[in-house]
């Protein structure tokens, strides 16, 4: 039951708009992948679940959507900038190891992350390293067009001539000083010896050094591609332009994702995308979290609780429902006491959606109508993916489904089916969070078992300060008893 339409907010025009795929049932969607030269933590992860929950919402919506993620292997310079190190040669260097073996060590570090927080594998992840023959055919497109021009065996985007023709900044909204000074002639006159025509101007491909070590061939120099043609040149290969969605953290909106739009748009006439998606940062103590600022907190560290600012392992499932109870593009503030909440909260979540699971119905009539919090979890999910309304709702919700639970309140079999059909698909297949596992054993149940038949037992004859004395000495061992109407359960706190 989805009668509302999908709206999703776009950087590109400011607002929310309803969406609408050019060739449906197909979705072509971009997002962009890791630079792999360390570990995933926190702050890259939110991207990635948020469009996860994005293929996943649309998939549930019938839409057969084409999710390209790429792997960003080479070309991704120290600072973002044009100058300075490959991130993954720096590392590769202090490791003592190849930088290859750098790249496929922390990819296969940022897959096991993401299986573990139940983040679905896109369709095709292609590296960029893999892609060198279309970036050069998309760079030499550029020198035709007179977009682009070589100096000193690198090649570079002329962002002052791209001006003159199509609106640079469009979508971060920013506007280089260099360009307002007149394309940069007075800066450009005091550097003197500058490679580029601009200070905006960008690498479009690099000239090695000759220390450096991943390079390949070009009709310009030895040397390797820059960060920006990479998404360029891999996303028209595998979606074409222009595409539906291209996502990413709003950390990359400038310059990485301005500077695509300038590169596809001087070659092939058009913005290559036409709903631009961001998710906002993760933040620590009010800073972005990131690796330069060494702020992070890795996901594995999450995992094991093994970092100083955590009290505690955390399960994945917590730290997708911690993500998801705030809207992507809203800031996420981390604290070791924000996780422990958001594993109490999910805790409960899970548990009310397991007993709504468990019902089963005889009766004839319904006493509530379940159209009404069916339509309210869509309406949520249509106004741009608003999971934290979506969870909140069904929190709300709770209180009904113990009712019911309790024998309090009744709905149809019928009923009850598509409630627990709707509920099911939306929690599991679209937030993506799986009922948690019991952290018990064998003798714990066993042991469980015996004090509750012990307690029904004295509840029979009549000994209620037993029963109860029972009940509260299991509270303060953290486990919780809840009387049903024919049977007592359990469950820890």
């Amino acid at each position: 039951m989805n009668p509302q339409p999908l709206h999703l907010h776009n950087t590109l025009s400011r607002n929310k708009e309803r969406f609408a795929p050019q060739n449906p049932p197909l979705v072509g969607l971009y997002v962009c992948g890791p630079t792999v030269y360390g570990e995933a933590h926190l702050g890259h992860a939110r991207p990635y679940l948020t469009f996860d929950v994005l293929v996943r919402y649309l998939s549930h919506q019938g839409y057969r959507v084409r999710y390209v993620r790429n792997i960003t292997d080479v070309g991704h310079l120290e600072h973002d900038a044009d100058e300075g190190e490959d991130k993954i040669a720096s590392k590769a260097r202090l490791e003592q190891l190849e930088p290859m073996e750098i790249a496929e060590l922390y990819t296969r570090s940022f897959h096991a992350s993401m299986r573990a927080l139940n983040i679905l594998p896109p369709n095709i992840e292609p590296r960029a390293s893999g892609h060198i023959p279309e970036q050069l055919q998309m760079i030499e497109e550029l020198i035709e067009c007179g977009y682009a021009y070589e100096s000193a065996g690198s090649v570079y985007f002329d962002v002052a001539t791209y001006a003159t023709r199509y609106p640079y900044g469009q979508l971060s909204g920013r506007v280089s000083d260099e360009l307002q000074a007149g394309a940069g002639n007075e800066r450009r006159a005091l550097e003197g010896q500058s490679e580029k025509r601009n200070p905006a101007d960008f690498a479009l491909w690099k000239k090695a050094q000759p220390t450096h070590i991943m390079r390949w061939s070009s009709p310009w120099s030895e040397g390797f591609p820059g960060w920006h043609i990479e998404c360029s040149a891999m996303s028209r290969k595998y979606l074409g332009e222009p595409f539906d969605i291209h996502g990413g953290g709003m950390d990359l909106l400038f310059p990485h994702h301005e500077s695509e739009i300038a590169q596809s748009q001087a070659c092939c006439g058009q913005v290559p995308a036409r709903l631009w998606m961001h998710n906002n940062m993760v933040t620590i103590d009010g800073q972005k979290m990131g690796k330069s600022l060494g702020n992070f907190i890795t996901l594995n560290e999450l995992f094991t609780g093994n970092h100083p600012r955590l009290s505690q392992p955390f399960d994945p499932m917590v730290i997708r429902f911690f993500v998801l109870q705030a809207h992507y593009r809203s800031t996420l503030d981390f604290s070791s006491e924000a996780l422990q909440a958001a594993e109490k909260g999910y805790k409960r979540f899970m548990d009310g959606v397991g007993v709504l699971m468990q019902l089963k119905s005889d009766a004839a009539t319904d006493d509530f109508e379940v159209d009404p919090l069916i339509s309210m979890l869509y309406e949520a999910l249509n106004d741009d993916l608003n999971t934290p309304m979506l969870i909140a709702r069904l929190y709300e919700f709770l209180p009904q489904i113990h009712r019911m639970h309790e024998g309090k309140a009744n709905l149809s079999a019928p009923s009850l089916s598509r409630l627990q059909q709707e509920v099911q698909m939306l929690v599991n297949n679209v937030l993506g969070l799986n009922t948690p596992e019991r952290k018990t054993d064998i003798h714990l149940e066993g042991v469980m078992e015996l004090l509750l038949e012990i307690r029904q037992q004295a509840k029979e004859r009549r000994d209620f300060a037993s029963s109860d004395e029972i009940r509260m000495r299991l509270e303060s061992l953290g486990i919780q008893i809840k009387d049903g109407k024919d049977k007592s359960e359990w469950s820890l706190i």
